[in-house]
C-alpha cells in the first residue's frame, strides 16, 4: 500500500498522527508545508493525503485544489483548528473526502483514515473537481460539534438540486441555513425568495404562492406573479411549512410532483424551475398522524432533512455568538461596541435561551441600547432573563442536559427543585401513586435524552447510561418511546 501523507506545520500534530498510523502498521510520510508536497507529487502519489488548512508557507485549500486537478480520485482529509462554515464548505467544494476539526480524537481520526483508504482502493469517481464558490463572511457561526455536522451537510448538499426540509426550534437559524444552501449551489446566481406561510393570511396565501390573473377575483386589477415565478431559476424557501393550509398542501404537492402550476384564474400551466427548501419547528410526523398534514407531501419535502440544534445543545458557542452580536448591533446603531465581561459570558452560557439564537441576538441588542457602561456586568442583565434562567426545569421536560459545566451545574439544581415542587403539588392535590408517576417521567426523560445524544442508537445509549440492552429495550416499550 502506498503511504499516507501528512501535511502540517505543527510538529506535534504530525507526531501524534505518525504514532497512530505506526500502531496500525500503515506506512506514512510527513511534510511541513504544501510546496514540498507538490514537488513530491511530481514523482509519486500517496494513498491518502491529510492536510492542515492554514500554514505559514502555504494554504491547505490551495493544495487541495492542485491535488484534485492532477489526482482527482485521491482522497484528501482536511483538518483545521479554524471551525467555520467557509472552511467546511470550501473543503467539500474542493473535493475533500472529509473535514476534521482540531482538537480531534485520535481513534476517530484513524477510523476516518481507514475509510479514506477504502475509498481510494475503490477508486470512487465521486471525488470531483469543483469550481470555487463565492466566499463571503461566514453567515453561520459555530464551533460546537452539532454545528460542524450542519457545515458538513451544507457542503455535501451544495451541488444537489434535491428538496431539503430543515427542522428545529424557533430562532435556531433555519433560514440562514437555507440561504447558505442557495448561495453555495448551482442556483446561486438565481433569486432566493422567502415566504413564511404562517405570516400570510390564509385567504392571500394561494395568491402569494402561485400569483393570479387580472380579474381572477374582486380586486385583482392586474396580473400578479407569485413566489414560484419570482424564484424562477433560483430557490424558494417556505418557512413554517407545517402551518400551510390543507387545501394548499394539495396544490404544493402537485407542483412538486409534476413541476407545473396555474395562477389563480389562469388556464395555461407554468413550469416551476425552482428548488424548494422548507422549514418547520413542528413535528410533521405528529401532524400527519393527527390529520393536519399530508403524508405524501411530507415524503416529497423530506428528501433531505437537516435538524438545526437548539442553542442549549451548542452552549459553548454562546460567548462567540454574543461577541458577534454585540459588534454587529453597535455597527448598525453607529455606536462604539460594548464589552461583555467574563462573568456575563459565563452567566449567558448557563442560560436556557428558549428563543435560541434569535433571543440571544435580541438580548445583545438590548444591552447595546440600554446599558450605560462600556463593560457589561451581570447586574446589567435584564431581570426577566435572569428569572428565566433561574426557573428552567431541564430534565422534567425531557430535554438533554447542557454540555457546558456551568450550565449543567445550574440545571441540576433547577430540575431537582422543580421535581420537589411537582411532588409537593401532586401530593397536595391528592394524586395517587405519585412515586411511580414521577419515576416514569424521570425514566422517560433520561431515556429520550440518551437516544437524542446517541442519535437513536440503542446499544450506545444503554452503554452510556450503564444499563443492559435488554433493559433499555424493555423500558422503551413500557414507556411507549418510539426512537
Amino acid at each position: 500500500m502506498k503511504p499516507i501523507w501528512i501535511v502540517d506545520d505543527d510538529q506535534s500534530i504530525r507526531w501524534v498522527l505518525e504514532k497512530a498510523l505506526a500502531r496500525e502498521n500503515i506506512p506514512h510520510k510527513s511534510f511541513s508545508n504544501p510546496n514540498d508536497v507538490l514537488n513530491a507529487l511530481e514523482k509519486e502519489a500517496p494513498q491518502v493525503l491529510i492536510s492542515d488548512i492554514r500554514m505559514p508557507r502555504g494554504n491547505g485549500l490551495d493544495l487541495l485544489q492542485h491535488v484534485k486537478s492532477s489526482h482527482p480520485n485521491l482522497p484528501v482529509i482536511i483538518m483545521t483548528a479554524y471551525s467555520d462554515l467557509d472552511s467546511a464548505v470550501s473543503s467539500f467544494q474542493g473535493g475533500a473526502f472529509e473535514y476534521l476539526t482540531k482538537p480531534f480524537d485520535v481513534e476517530k481520526a484513524v477510523e476516518l483514515i481507514h475509510r479514506a483508504i477504502e475509498q481510494g482502493i475503490r477508486n470512487d469517481s465521486g471525488a470531483k473537481e469543483l469550481s470555487t464558490w463565492r466566499q463571503d463572511a461566514s453567515e453561520i457561526i459555530g464551533q460546537a460539534p452539532a454545528m460542524q455536522e450542519i457545515f458538513r451537510a451544507i457542503g455535501r448538499l451544495a451541488q444537489s438540486h434535491a428538496t431539503v426540509l430543515i427542522t428545529g426550534e424557533s430562532g435556531t437559524g433555519k433560514e440562514l441555513v437555507a440561504h447558505a444552501l442557495h448561495k453555495h449551489s448551482p442556483r446561486a446566481k438565481g433569486p432566493f425568495v422567502s415566504l413564511s406561510t404562517s405570516a400570510v393570511p390564509k385567504d392571500l396565501l394561494e395568491s402569494e404562492l402561485f400569483g393570479h390573473e387580472r380579474g381572477a377575483f374582486p380586486g385583482a386589477q392586474t396580473l400578479r406573479r407569485g413566489r414560484f415565478e419570482q424564484a424562477d431559476g433560483g430557490t424558494l424557501f417556505l418557512g413554517e411549512i407545517g402551518d400551510l393550509p390543507f387545501d394548499l398542501q394539495t396544490r404544493l404537492l402537485r407542483v412538486l410532483t409534476d413541476g407545473h402550476f396555474y395562477r389563480i384564474g389562469g388556464q395555461d400551466p407554468i413550469k416551476a424551475n425552482v428548488r424548494i427548501i422548507a422549514s418547520t419547528h413542528q413535528n410533521l410526523d405528529s401532524r400527519v398522524a393527527a390529520g393536519f398534514f399530508r403524508e405524501d407531501l411530507l415524503h416529497r419535502l423530506n428528501v433531505m432533512r437537516l435538524r438545526m440544534p437548539s442553542l442549549r445543545e451548542r452552549s459553548e458557542d454562546i460567548p462567540m455568538l454574543a461577541r458577534h452580536f454585540m459588534l454587529s448591533c453597535a455597527k448598525s446603531l453607529g455606536v462604539e461596541p460594548k464589552k461583555l465581561s467574563d462573568e456575563v459570558l459565563k452567566e449567558m452560557t448557563a442560560m436556557p435561551f428558549p428563543g435560541n439564537v434569535r433571543q440571544l441576538e435580541n438580548l445583545c441588542h438590548w444591552l447595546t441600547v440600554m446599558t450605560p457602561a462600556n463593560i457589561i456586568g451581570v447586574s446589567d442583565l435584564p431581570s426577566d432573563i435572569m428569572a428565566q434562567a433561574g426557573e428552567q426545569p431541564v430534565i422534567l421536560h425531557g430535554e438533554s442536559a447542557p454540555t457546558n459545566p456551568a450550565a449543567a451545574k445550574s440545571a441540576a439544581g433547577d430540575w431537582e427543585n422543580g421535581l420537589g415542587r411537582l411532588a409537593t403539588k401532586m401530593l397536595q392535590d391528592g394524586d395517587k401513586e405519585v412515586y411511580d408517576a414521577l419515576c416514569s417521567r424521570f425514566e422517560k426523560a433520561v431515556l429520550q435524552a440518551a437516544l437524542e445524544v446517541t442519535r437513536g442508537r440503542r446499544v450506545e445509549a444503554a452503554q452510556r447510561l450503564g444499563i443492559g440492552r435488554n433493559t433499555i429495550t424493555r423500558k422503551l416499550q413500557e414507556l411507549g418511546i418510539d426512537d
